[in-house]
């Protein structure tokens, strides 16, 4: 297996990382991804490309797609098993690495991170802030588990793998250039949509020079 900076990236590369797999491929987990995603594209104009970054199999993706049918996808992923899967979704460019060796000069309309700050060693979270500004021509959206302060949480009788902070506040201290649309929160209880709680945040770039 390849040699990864951080504990956290051998954990999703690894074992847990397939199990993960194993157990979010449920329909209706994609319906609660589309009605997600139809109210956070509500406030959104136009976007023709979306990068999507720690994709797993690719539901937020699908969801995406099933929105808006023209839309150019491309994903990060670092689990074998997860890529996989998403190669299987027609038309996307599939970047089988870690996110803290990802680069590229492309930009995407939408750049979108789902349940996944929060699984990072919080030493990285400054330059991963970085790529995700760096991909954007129009929108990042964050949709992570919200704590006004940094605190840790044992993820599945595993330590050091969830942490808790406001992601999208400390982007928009860190870059002058973005700016806040809207937000929401989903709710696990939802009698309609299977969903768990957490907080999505949608940022506007207002300038590619920033």
């Amino acid at each position: 297996m390849k040699k990864f900076k951080t504990e956290q990236e051998d954990f999703w590369a690894g074992p847990f990382g397939d199990e993960y797999v194993s157990r979010n491929k449920d329909d209706a987990i994609l319906a609660g991804n589309i009605a997600l995603f139809s109210e956070i594209f509500s406030h959104v104009r136009p976007i023709n490309s979306l990068i999507e970054f720690g994709s797993n199999i690719g539901l937020n993706l699908s969801a995406a797609r099933h929105l808006a049918p023209n839309l150019k996808l491309a994903a990060i992923e670092i689990n074998n098993t997860a890529v996989v899967r998403l190669k299987k979704i027609k038309g996307i460019k599939v970047y089988h690495q870690s996110i803290l060796d990802f680069t590229s000069d492309d930009l995407w309309d939408f750049v979108l991170i789902k349940g996944v700050l929060i699984h990072l060693n919080p030493k990285v979270l400054d330059s991963v802030y970085g790529k995700l500004h760096k991909a954007s021509s129009k929108y990042i959206c964050i949709a992570e588990y919200y704590n006004p302060e940094p605190v840790e949480v044992t993820y599945r009788g595993h330590k050091n793998k969830l942490f808790k902070r406001d992601f999208a506040g400390e982007m928009l201290d860190k870059f002058t250039d973005l700016k806040l649309i809207s937000y929401g929160f989903t709710y696990l209880r939802d009698p309609k949509y299977c969903y768990d709680s957490m907080n999505w945040f949608l940022l506007e770039k207002t300038s590619l020079g920033g």
